[in-house]
C-alpha cells in the first residue's frame, strides 16, 4: 500500500499495517524530523525490519538530502533477512512509477562482511576461521607481494582482487539490492573480489547494511566507516544488548599462554629487522624519517581514504582507541627505531608476566598502572599511546602478512594502547584463578571498559539520527543513561492482538504443593527440582511439537538434568518428547537443533534445553510448532561476584547514579523477554510462557515488557498450570 504519514509518502509492500506499525513509523518520523535520535521498542513478530526500511527508504526518497541508511545487524542470518526485505520492498515499491514520464527511483543497497563471508578465492575461502580467511587473502594481494609478482609470476596473488584493481572506476555495481550471496555470485561472473567489491561501492550505495563492530568497534569502524556523511540514519536493530557490545568494543584480556606468544612474536620481529638490515636496511631508514615527521602526516595512521587507490589488501585493523582521542604528533624519539621499538615491548611484555604472577586478585585504575609502570621501567604512557600504531608500521615495513600468528603481539599493542589513552571509565583486574575453579591457576589480566558510552559517544555525535530498536528493551528509561545521549523520542509501543496468541504464567507451587523458588539457596533442593521436572512432564503431555525451556546457566542446567536422570524424570520427559540439549560446542549445538526440528516436522514432538544469554537465546527463532511454549527456569542474573561487573556497577553508581539493583534487575529481565520471546515471531504465532521465578516475580514485573504483562495469566500452582492450558489451547 501506499500512505500519507504526516505528508510523507510511504511505500509498504503489505495490503495492510499493524495499527504498532504505524505508531512505530510516526515516532520513528519525527526523530528523522527533529534531525536527532531515537529509543524504539516495538513487541517481537510484528515486522520492525520492514517497518524500518519502508519508512526510511521512503523519507529518503522524499528528502534527497538525507545520506544512507546504514542498517546495524548482530548477525550475519539477520544482515541477510534484512537485504532479502528491502529487495521485496524496493520491487514493491517501483510499481509505483510505472506510469508514462515516470522514473523508477534506482536504489544501491548492499551487506558487508569480512573475508570470511565473501572471498571467492578456491583456496582461502576452504580455509577454517575469520583470522586464518584474513591472513591468506593478506598474503596474496599485499602490496609488496603483487610488486613482486610483476617480476616473478610464480609468485602467487589473488585473481579476483587483481581484476578488480584493473578495473578501476569501472568496477561499479548496478543499482539493485545485494545480499551476500548476491556479491560471491556477482564476484565470480566478473572475476572481482566482493569483498573489496563491497568496501568500494560503500561511497555509492544507498543503504549499507552490515555488523554492529563495523559502527561501534574503533579498530574496524576507523577503516570502513570514517567516510560515511553526517547525513546518515544509523540504526541499531535488535539492539537490547548494545551497551554489552559497545563495553567488548574496548576491553582486551590478556592470559599467561597469550604473553608467551607475544614473546615468540617479538623474537620473529627481531629476526625480521635483522634480515632487513642485511638486505634492505633502507626500508627501515625510510620508515625512521617518516616517523621522525610524524606518522600521522605521512599518512601511515589511518588515512581518510581507508584504502587509497592502488594499495593493496595488506590493510591491518585500526587503532583500538575513539578517533578523536588518538594522538596528532609525531612518534616518541625512543620507539621510532625498529629494534629501539622491538626492546620495548619486550621489556613490557616481561613486566605483564610479572604482573601475571600474583597470588590474589588485584584491581587498579590506568592512572595507577601507569604510576608503576613509569616507576619500575620508565616508560609513560604517551609512548604506550603509541604503541599499536608503532607496530603496524613496523608488520608494513617488515612485509608481514602473517596477521593470525601475530595476534598475541597485537593484544598486547591494544592493551598497551588504550591503557594509555585513556583514565577514566577502565579498569585493569588480574585474577590469578577463576574463583569458580580455585585450585587450578590460569591467571588472566583484563582491561575492561566500565562505561558504555565510550564506544557509542562518536556514532551520536557524527550522525544526525540514530535509532536503536528492539523488542525487549524495557524498561527503557535506563538505556538513555548507560549510554550517555538525550534521544528525541522515547516509546515503548504494545502489541495489539485480535486473538490470545501469548499465555505468560508464573509457576509458584509444585505438584505437592511446597513453594518453588529459583533461589540460590533453594533451587539444589531435591523438592524443588523434582517438582521442576514434574511440570515440564506435564506440560510435556499437553503441549503438542516444541518446547524450549530457558536455564540461567550451563552449569546449573548440567546439575538439573544430571538430577533429573537420577530421579527417572527425564525417562518419564522423553516417553513423551525426544530431548536435545545446548553445549558450548557449536557443531554438537547445530546438529541438536536440526535433530530438533525433525523431531517437531514428524510429529514426535521434542523438548529442547538451553541457556539464557546463549547463542540458541540470542539468535534462533523457535517459530510455529518449533516453539509451542518457552519454559524459564529461573531469573538470568549476571554472575554477581564477577569483580568485572562490581567494578562496572561501581562506575555507574558514581557517574549516572544508577542503582546496582536496578541495574541487575534490568539486564535480568531483558535477557529473560529475550528468551520467552522466542516463541513469538509473527501475530499468526501462538504460544505459552512459563516462567518459574515467583519469589521475586512481585518486584519485577514493573520491568517486564508490556506485551507481556498484558496478556499475563498470573501466579499459579502446578495443579491448575496443565488445565489452564488445556482452556487456552
Amino acid at each position: 500500500m501506499k500512505f500519507s504519514l504526516e505528508g510523507l509518502s510511504v511505500y509498504f509492500p503489505y495490503e495492510y499495517i499493524y495499527p504498532e506499525q504505524y505508531q512505530f513509523m510516526l515516532e520513528c518520523k519525527r526523530a528523522l524530523d527533529a534531525k536527532g535520535h531515537g529509543l524504539l521498542e516495538m513487541p517481537t513478530g510484528t515486522g520492525k525490519t520492514i517497518t524500518l526500511l519502508a519508512l526510511i527508504t521512503s523519507y529518503q526518497l522524499a528528502h534527497p538530502e538525507i545520506g544512507k541508511l546504514v542498517y546495524c545487524t548482530r548477525t550475519v542470518p539477520e544482515m541477510e533477512k534484512v537485504l532479502q526485505e528491502l529487495k521485496e520492498l524496493v520491487d514493491y515499491r517501483s510499481r509505483y512509477f510505472l506510469g508514462p514520464g515516470q522514473k523508477v527511483p534506482q536504489i544501491l543497497a548492499l551487506g558487508l562482511s569480512s573475508r570470511k563471508n565473501l572471498c571467492v578465492h578456491p583456496s582461502v575461502a576452504e580455509e577454517g576461521s575469520r583470522e586464518s580467511v584474513d591472513a591468506k587473502c593478506r598474503r596474496l594481494t599485499a602490496t609488496w607481494v603483487r610488486e613482486r609478482h610483476v617480476s616473478d609470476q610464480d609468485i602467487e596473488v589473488c585473481n579476483f582482487f587483481e581484476q578488480l584493481e584493473r578495473a578501476g572506476s569501472d568496477a561499479l555495481l548496478e543499482p539493485g539490492v545485494y545480499t551476500l550471496e548476491d556479491l560471491r555470485i556477482f564476484g565470480r561472473k566478473q572475476g572481482w573480489c566482493p569483498y573489496f567489491l563491497a568496501r568500494h561501492m560503500l561511497a555509492f550505495a544507498n543503504v549499507v547494511v552490515y555488523n554492529y563492530q563495523y559502527m561501534l568497534d574503533p579498530k574496524v569502524s576507523n577503516m570502513v566507516s570514517r567516510e560515511l556523511e553526517k547525513e546518515c540514519i544509523v540504526v541499531f536493530d535488535e539492539a537490547h544488548n548494545i551497551d554489552n557490545v559497545c563495553i567488548e568494543a574496548l576491553s582486551v584480556n590478556l592470559r599467561q599462554q597469550t604473553l608467551d606468544n607475544a614473546g615468540r612474536n617479538i623474537t620473529r620481529l627481531n629476526s625480521a629487522i635483522e634480515r632487513a638490515k642485511s638486505t634492505d636496511a633502507q626500508r627501515l631508514k625510510d620508515e625512521y624519517q617518516r616517523l621522525v615527521r610524524g606518522l600521522q602526516t605521512q599518512g601511515n595512521l589511518p588515512s581518510a581514504d581507508p584504502r587509497p587507490a592502488g594499495a593493496g589488501g595488506e590493510d591491518w585493523l585500526a587503532n583500538p582507541a575513539l578517533p578523536e582521542d588518538i594522538m596528532r604528533e609525531a612518534v616518541p624519539g625512543n620507539i621510532r627505531r625498529a629494534e629501539h621499538f622491538v626492546a620495548f615491548l619486550r621489556r613490557f611484555v616481561a613486566y605483564l608476566k610479572e604482573k601475571l604472577g600474583v597470588n590474589q586478585v588485584e584491581t587498579e585504575n590506568p592512572t595507577t598502572f601507569l604510576a608503576q609502570l613509569q616507576e619500575r621501567l620508565n616508560i609513560d604512557g604517551k609512548t604506550l599511546r603509541f604503541c599499536y600504531d608503532r607496530l603496524t608500521s613496523l608488520l608494513k615495513t617488515l612485509e608481514i602478512t602473517d596477521t593470525d600468528d601475530f595476534t598475541p603481539i597485537h593484544l598486547v599493542a591494544d592493551f598497551a594502547t588504550l591503557v594509555g589513552t585513556y583514565a577514566r571509565g577502565f579498569a585493569i583486574i588480574t585474577e590469578p584463578f577463576d574463583e569458580r575453579m580455585p585450585a587450578v591457576r590460569d591467571p588472566v589480566m583484563q582491561l575492561s571498559c566500565l562505561d558504555a558510552s565510550l564506544a557509542v559517544k562518536p556514532v551520536f555525535a557524527k550522525f544526525q539520527s540514530v535509532i536503536i530498536t528492539s523488542g525487549t528493551l524495557s524498561p527503557i528509561d535506563l538505556y538513555p543513561k548507560i549510554l550517555n545521549f538525550q534521544p528525541v523520542v522515547l516509546q515503548s509501543l504494545q502489541m495489539t492482538l485480535t486473538r490470545d496468541c501469548l499465555c505468560p504464567a508464573i509457576l509458584t507451587r509444585g505438584a505437592d504443593q511446597m513453594p518453588v523458588s529459583t533461589k540460590f539457596d533453594m533451587r539444589d533442593d531435591p523438592n524443588v527440582v523434582r517438582n521442576y521436572g514434574r511440570m515440564l512432564v506435564e506440560l510435556a503431555a499437553v503441549i503438542p511439537d516444541g518446547i524450549v525451556a530457558f536455564f540461567v546457566s550451563y552449569s546449573y542446567m548440567d546439575t538439573i538434568v544430571s538430577k533429573w536422570d537420577q530421579m527417572g524424570v527425564l525417562q518419564d520427559l522423553m516417553a513423551a518428547k525426544l530431548v536435545f540439549i545446548e553445549t558450548t560446542d557449536v557443531v554438537e549445538t547445530t546438529l541438536a537443533l536440526d535433530n530438533f526440528r525433525r523431531a517437531c516436522d514428524c510429529g514426535r514432538g521434542a523438548v529442547f534445553f538451553s541457556v539464557a544469554r546463549g547463542k540458541v537465546a540470542e539468535g534462533i527463532d523457535f517459530d510455529r510448532h518449533y516453539g509451542r511454549a518457552v519454559v524459564m527456569f529461573g531469573v538470568p542474573y549476571q554472575y554477581t561476584l564477577s569483580r568485572i561487573l562490581r567494578a562496572r556497577l561501581e562506575y555507574m553508581r558514581e557517574m549516572f547514579q544508577i542503582k546496582e539493583s536496578d541495574f541487575l534487575a534490568f539486564d535480568a529481565v531483558r535477557q529473560a523477554a529475550q528468551c520467552v520471546g522466542r516463541v513469538i515471531r509473527s501475530k499468526a504465532d501462538y504460544g505459552m510462557m512459563v516462567s518459574v521465578f515467583a519469589g521475586v516475580y512481585a518486584r519485577m514485573c514493573g520491568h517486564v515488557c508490556l506485551w507481556v504483562c498484558v496478556s499475563m495469566q498470573g501466579v499459579l500452582p502446578s495443579s491448575r498450570l496443565a488445565p489452564s492450558i488445556r482452556n487456552w489451547l
